[in-house]
């Protein structure tokens, strides 16, 4: 099994401060060891966090990111920092949602792609997002992504 690449990585191994804002944020990626074999990624952040852009209130979400990598990986440390730098930005959840798809798309070029941000409500409306790059390649196993739509007390 050949080891992976990792000597461009500057997060990796080291004590690395969160970026301020999601533009700041810096995503790495890996080598993929098994380019030219279809199989899914997921990502699961169950406790993604970002602000209200009107009110500074928190907004809270679920989000799965699953995709089919082409030559390479998102580094997970790069993309765990990435995810929290939402912290303390705002923006809507649409905002939020694609923006975190098209990122990793433009670093990555994976085959394909997609992302389901299972928002929870505030004012009493849940916003989920739902994006994908196309049609997953045939013959791959894609699990559902498993979040159930929110239901409250019903």
């Amino acid at each position: 099994m050949p080891n992976t690449d990792v000597s461009s990585l500057s997060m990796l191994g080291q004590q690395t401060e969160t970026a301020h804002s999601p533009e700041e944020a810096v995503l790495e990626k890996v080598p993929s060891n098994h380019a030219g074999t279809d199989y899914v990624v997921r990502f699961t952040a169950p406790e993604f966090t970002s602000l209200c852009p009107m009110t500074g209130q928190p907004d809270f979400a679920h989000i799965v990111i699953d995709y089919i990598p082409g030559e390479w990986l998102v580094e997970s440390k790069s993309l765990k920092l990435f995810l929290h730098s939402f912290r303390n930005h705002g923006a809507f959840h649409e905002d939020c949602s694609i923006y975190i798809a098209k990122r990793i798309v433009e670093l990555l070029d994976p085959k394909w792609l997609r992302i389901g941000a299972y928002w929870y409500p505030r004012g009493g409306i849940p916003i989920d997002v739902f994006w994908q790059t196309g049609k997953p390649p045939e013959g791959v196993w894609l699990p559902e992504q498993g979040v159930a739509t929110y239901r409250g007390r019903g």
